[in-house]
């Protein structure tokens, strides 16, 4: 039997080009499995269902390797499920490399296919280490330049220590209070509490 699965990260974005090129290798429409929801783990409802499914000698297709999921370790680790334990094939319309299939054309299929996997994953978790390391240069030198971090530290108004004492006074409500120091009540609240932290027991 042959499968095919076709995702997209949200409900808002179009499948039909997935859709057309499982048409093309003419899978029927019952056999196509889509799922609109993110990739970053495999808790997808249709996915699952095609999961059950799949069984020794079939064929799953699929647009690109990223339809399948967005983490190598994970898709790795999926795709020791899918090919070694269920025994069904893999094809990856957009990467031929990764077609597990053996036929006389293609004689070493899984065996091809699975080094290319453990490469792109090798490549992929190698330019994730290094947008981490960049990201952590990168603050690095900006706290050494002085440059802050983070949201931008709130100025009080000129008039927030007058507004504070008509407040604890009891002579302004806390919405007045608010309102005349010109800022959201919760924020109000906010530096009350840590001027209250600076009063005397």
């Amino acid at each position: 039997m042959i499968y095919g699965y076709v995702r997209v990260s949200s409900t808002t974005q179009n499948v039909e080009r997935q859709t057309e090129e499982m048409a093309r290798l003419e899978i029927p429409n019952e056999n196509v499995f889509i799922d609109k929801q993110s990739g970053k783990d495999f808790n997808r409802e249709n996915y699952q269902i095609l999961r059950a499914k799949i069984q020794k000698g079939d064929l799953l297709i699929i647009k690109s390797i990223d339809r399948l999921g967005r983490n190598y370790k994970m898709i790795l680790d999926e795709w020791y499920y899918i090919t070694k334990v269920v025994e069904c094939d893999v094809f990856v319309i957009d990467m031929p490399l990764l077609d597990t299939r053996s036929t006389p054309q293609n004689l070493v299929g899984r065996f091809i296919a699975d080094i290319v996997l453990q490469i792109l994953s090798f490549v992929a978790e190698t330019e994730r280490e290094n947008i981490k390391s960049r990201q952590a240069e990168g603050i690095r030198i900006a706290k050494e330049k002085g440059v802050h971090m983070g949201r931008p530290k709130l100025v009080l108004p000129d008039n927030f220590d007058y507004v504070l004492q008509l407040y604890l006074a009891k002579e302004i409500t806390s919405n007045n209070a608010a309102k005349m120091a010109n800022m959201p009540i919760s924020t109000f609240f906010k530096y009350l509490s840590l001027e209250k932290k600076k009063l005397p027991a």
